[in-house]
């Protein structure tokens, strides 16, 4: 399934239908029905008007359904003010876009962002009477708190966010035996093929993981790391360098694991474009990796922007042992 297109514009011709849209439906399901855009309150007629003003300092996402030619849905990340945590607001998809995955990839993006910026954790106000986008902010782990706007059936939700940090030699050898080998066991049990059989041995992966810290040492391959609110281990990606003389611009992303239960929260996209980003700041040209053929992680790299070199047939096994092809892929940075 190809992934929705996400863009920042607000200046898209299209937004400000999509942002009338929103309120004249929150105003009818308020029991405060209106017409035209014009008759909204001020504040939210000035946002369906001019949502480039209204929204300076903010990041407005836009979602392309797959073979679409015009965004159908839209969310707002409002900057942090006054040292309260980043908020969104305004996730709006036409209803006949829906059941495509828009509103959840308009999530992801913004919980990325948010947590690219720096921020401990990404809040949001949701009326309780709406249960399907209640049900999806749960889902990504959000959780009501005290409340910050006293306006009756008002939820006030927050979710604290993973930190992405490069982890040292010295970080990867004292994690090897418990978080990382669990991201790897994990990724093993939940059938991903990354090189070991099923069941993975917990001391089997810890060795690997060893491997790995020593040649972080030696400079041949960087390791980056997500950690939960609860210091808990979430994901994790490593970049190996080319070592013949004729490849040093080149880089192959290997391992990238997501813990099973920190899925669907934005995270392996955030791991990717944190290991991209370090590759093109630290002089490489051109990404290489290998992933399943047909397996989820296609969907995320198509997404991000990667390009299919093609597939070979039988190229590994998976956890089961059944000989499985494998499609590579590269981008250039």
């Amino acid at each position: 399934m190809t992934a929705a297109h996400i863009e920042e514009n607000p200046s898209h011709p299209r937004l400000p239908a999509l942002l009338g849209a929103y309120h004249l439906r929150n105003q009818a399901e308020k029991g405060t029905v209106v017409a035209t855009v014009g008759e909204l309150p001020a504040v939210y007629r000035a946002e369906a008007e001019d949502p480039a003003a209204a929204f300076a300092a903010d990041a407005v996402l836009l979602a392309t359904p797959p073979g679409a030619d015009e965004p159908a849905g839209c969310v707002v990340l409002k900057a942090p003010r006054e040292g309260r945590a980043p908020e969104i607001k305004r996730l709006w998809v036409e209803p006949g876009a829906r059941r495509k995955g828009l509103a959840k990839a308009l999530m992801a993006e913004a919980l990325r962002r948010a947590a690219a910026s720096g921020a401990s954790a990404v809040r949001l106000t949701v009326w309780d009477w709406r249960e399907e986008p209640l049900a999806l902010y749960r889902s990504l782990g959000f959780e009501t708190v005290a409340s910050w706007d006293d306006r009756p059936d008002l939820l006030c939700l927050e979710r604290p966010l993973d930190v992405v940090e490069r982890l040292s030699p010295e970080a990867v050898r004292a994690h090897a035996p418990a978080g990382l080998a669990a991201l790897l066991v994990d990724a093993v049990d939940g059938g991903a093929s990354v090189g070991f059989l099923g069941p993975l041995d917990p001391a089997e992966a810890a060795s690997w993981w060893t491997g790995v810290a020593e040649e972080a040492g030696r400079g041949v391959r960087d390791v980056w790391a997500a950690h939960g609110p609860d210091g808990r281990l979430t994901g994790v990606v490593t970049l190996v360098r080319a070592g013949a003389a004729n490849g040093r611009h080149r880089g192959e992303i290997a391992r990238l694991l997501v813990h099973r239960s920190a899925r669907g929260r934005g995270l392996g996209r955030r791991l990717l474009a944190t290991a991209e980003a370090h590759a093109a700041a630290t002089g490489l040209r051109l990404l290489v990796l290998d992933t399943q053929t047909d397996s989820p992680a296609e969907r995320l790299y198509r997404g991000a922007g990667w390009t299919p070199a093609g597939t070979i047939p039988d190229f590994a096994a998976d956890p089961a042992g059944t000989l499985r092809a494998t499609t590579l892929y590269y981008k250039r940075l």
